[in-house]
């Protein structure tokens, strides 16, 4: 079943649109799982571009046919959502700004699924058809269904961790928090904000117990949010734990549905990160615990009966140790599946063997089958193209036969299940997502998707710029003409930081910076040192140098490009969110020489206020390396500003909390530096509400123009 992408209106402008549609997400399919026999695919979506509920959906692999599963309009009564402030915290940690059914959870045969709903706890048949809620004690979160399907367990926001038959018997609480602050079945912050770790709790494959987090943030330093445009209204208590200060202690637990309940037990003063937990048919409960400077982590087998647990695997590294998506991992015949670094370049692991070389960057682990694992990866440094941007999928045999591509592009991912696969990828000549469901010897279902086609078309033009060869991608002005219009002053649009790829082969992922570069700019985007997904040795190259070896690559990828294309070198900004918005005040702080203004968002300032898992993971201790923090800190650089800054910054952010800007702007007040700081009442970290992103672009665009001259 394929549908076109709906329609903007005829008055729409990018702003608007962009704001609108959640960057093009809104409607377009996703969160896709596969039944095991491959008969049918689950997934989720909303009615239009525009609309944000999604609902849950089922799609027949034999004839294509979508139907839908469940429909919060109905389920709800055509009411409105009340989500608690753990489930809006929750949302912010992902990053999830749509509404309706954000997950779902199936059980091991995907006839059933459980979802939460305005805090409620909803199950829908996805045979026989037909939703039905259960009874909670809630308000309700991230509900999972045992892998027989006859329970479901689910966290409440009061920190008890419950269980509830799917026939609506038996809800009872398997444990429940002895004090404020404890909770069970949930991930603390740091674990979801940095370790890629949304989960608290695991089933069984048996589906007779569970393990469990226990977090207390009892040790975890208090900080107070307030809403300085309502000051009747009392500050939000956070417990954030900053860079050098505690951490929440997180135990783990093995709870029998019979009441039993047995403490898994290892080393947790030297190795406090419980950072993934995997739980299957094919071996004992495997944990990756880490040390807090995360150069050392132990990869343990657990006794679900006893709680002892035994080492597995030690791994070190002088710099610091990786997280990854989907590993470790047991295939089902009980052999360990890793991504390493050990050899220099980042392989995928079976056992003792090595299943990739130096032409493969591994990323993420999708699926271990059997026979083979399901794997993304970019050029690795062997690889004869370097093409920036790019990504495989790849099925890499056990046998050690070397991998098979299956497909090319970027922003892949995939599910599997029986002969059927779900690939989603995006490509720079369509605009959004394709999702096809594959099948040897079918025609390519493709997805029915909603989400809006752009009113403008990204043009990017890519390069490996300057000696070290950084990814970058050029955008000019649609209908450019070099004779014509001559030199453009040039707009730096970087991330440019850990985690942060923007330099992709997808179309959308342009349009932003098209829409700059619309207004009459030359846009660069340079992902330097530090971001992912060239080598292990790329991205630990800012290890305790985050202002020096970021800001240098995109100097050098600015003068390089500058060679080729129509780059005003005597008229540059620079503008950046959150990491980005770092690296752009930096620029004119350190580089006024390059850099004639910036924009910078949500940046953090001074690196003690941010957490302890991102922040220590790069620059160490603070307490062991306080010339580190001061060395990258910008407060320290407040009287060199000599260039236009513009500081925008929500005053609801739990994450970048805004006393970085409150706290760089006195002393640049202090300094007496003029600078400009937009302060957003009630916005987060994320700015989803519409007119506050449209009007982003728009105050952004004015600010560079006046600040360059051009106005």
């Amino acid at each position: 079943m394929t549908t076109e992408a709906s329609s903007a209106t005829p008055a729409d402008t990018f702003p608007r649109q962009y704001a609108r549609t959640l960057r093009y997400t809104v409607g377009q399919p996703r969160s896709f799982s596969v039944a095991p026999d491959g008969s049918r695919v689950v997934f989720l979506r909303s009615r239009s571009g525009t609309d944000r509920a999604n609902l849950l959906w089922t799609l027949d692999a034999a004839t294509g046919e979508e139907a839908v599963g469940a429909d919060p309009q109905i389920l709800l009564g055509g009411g409105e959502e009340d989500l608690s402030p753990a489930e809006r915290a929750r949302r912010e940690r992902s990053r999830e700004g749509s509404a309706g059914i954000v997950g779902y959870a199936l059980d091991a045969t995907a006839t059933l699924a459980v979802f939460a709903l305005s805090g409620r706890l909803f199950a829908t048949d996805l045979v026989g058809g037909g939703t039905r809620e259960l009874p909670a004690a809630g308000p309700v979160l991230d509900p999972r269904p045992s892998p027989d399907g006859r329970w479901a367990a689910y966290p409440t926001t009061a920190g008890a961790l419950r269980v509830v038959a799917t026939d609506g018997s038996g809800d009872r609480a398997l444990a429940e928090p002895e004090q404020p602050g404890v909770t069970w079945g949930q991930a603390e912050f740091i674990a979801q904000e940095e370790m890629s770790r949304d989960r608290g709790y695991w089933w069984s494959p048996d589906g007779d117990r569970l393990l469990a987090a226990r977090a207390d943030d009892a040790p975890v330093h208090r900080w107070w949010i307030a809403d300085p445009a309502n000051p009747a209204t009392v500050p939000a208590e956070v417990a954030y734990p900053a860079a050098g200060t505690p951490n929440a202690e997180v135990t783990l637990w093995v709870l029998g549905l019979d009441g039993s309940r047995v403490e898994a037990r290892w080393d947790r003063a030297a190795y406090p990160y419980l950072a993934r937990v995997h739980w299957s048919a094919g071996g004992p409960p495997l944990l990756l615990v880490q040390a807090r400077d995360q150069r050392s982590q132990l990869l343990l087998t657990l006794d679900a009966d006893t709680g002892a647990t035994s080492t597995l695997l030690v791994e070190q590294d002088a710099v610091w140790l990786e997280l990854f998506s989907g590993a470790p991992a047991w295939t089902p015949g009980g052999e360990l599946v890793r991504i390493s670094d050990e050899s220099g370049h980042r392989a995928l692991v079976a056992g003792e063997r090595t299943l990739t070389d130096d032409t493969l960057h591994l990323r993420a682990v999708l699926a271990v089958g059997a026979e083979d694992v399901l794997v993304t990866a970019s050029a690795g440094e062997g690889a004869e193209d370097q093409s920036p941007g790019l990504l495989g999928l790849y099925s890499v045999p056990l046998d050690g036969s070397g991998p098979r591509l299956l497909h090319h592009g970027a922003a892949l991912d995939a599910v599997c299940g029986g002969d059927l696969l779900v690939l989603s990828s995006s490509a720079l000549d369509r605009p959004g997502r394709r999702t096809e469901v594959l099948r040897d010897g079918r025609e390519p279902v493709v997805v029915t998707s909603y989400a809006e086609r752009p009113v403008l078309t990204a043009r990017p033009q890519f390069r490996l710029a300057g000696p070290s060869r950084i990814p970058s991608a050029v955008v000019l002005p649609t209908g450019y003409d070099r004779e014509r219009d001559g030199l453009l002053p040039v707009l730096m649009d970087p991330y440019g930081g850990p985690h942060g790829q923007m330099v992709v082969q997808a179309h959308n992922a342009f349009l932003s910076s098209q829409w700059f570069a619309d207004q009459g700019f030359a846009v660069v985007v340079a992902d330097g040192r530090g971001t992912p997904g060239r080598s292990p040795a790329w991205e630990k190259a800012i290890a305790f140098d985050f202002a020096g070896a970021t800001l240098d690559d995109q100097v050098e990828a600015l003068q390089a490009l500058a060679e080729e294309f129509p780059l005003d070198l005597g008229r540059v900004a620079i503008r950046g969110w959150s990491y980005g918005g770092y690296l752009s005040a930096l620029a004119v702080l350190r580089r006024p020489d390059v850099f004639h203004a910036a924009v910078a968002g949500a940046p953090v300032t001074d690196w003690q206020l941010y957490d302890t898992h991102y922040t220590e993971r790069y620059l160490g201790h603070p307490a062991e390396r306080p010339e580190v923090y001061r060395t990258n800190s910008l407060i320290e650089d407040a009287e060199k500003l000599e260039r236009p800054l513009m500081i925008i910054h929500g005053l609801a952010d739990d994450n970048v909390v805004a006393a970085h800007t409150l706290r760089l702007s006195s002393a640049l007040l202090a300094a007496g530096r003029p600078h400009t700081v937009l302060p957003l009442s009630g916005v987060t970290h994320m700015t989803p509400q519409e007119q506050v992103a449209e009007n982003l672009l728009l105050l952004q665009v004015d600010f560079l123009k006046r600040s360059l001259g051009l106005l």
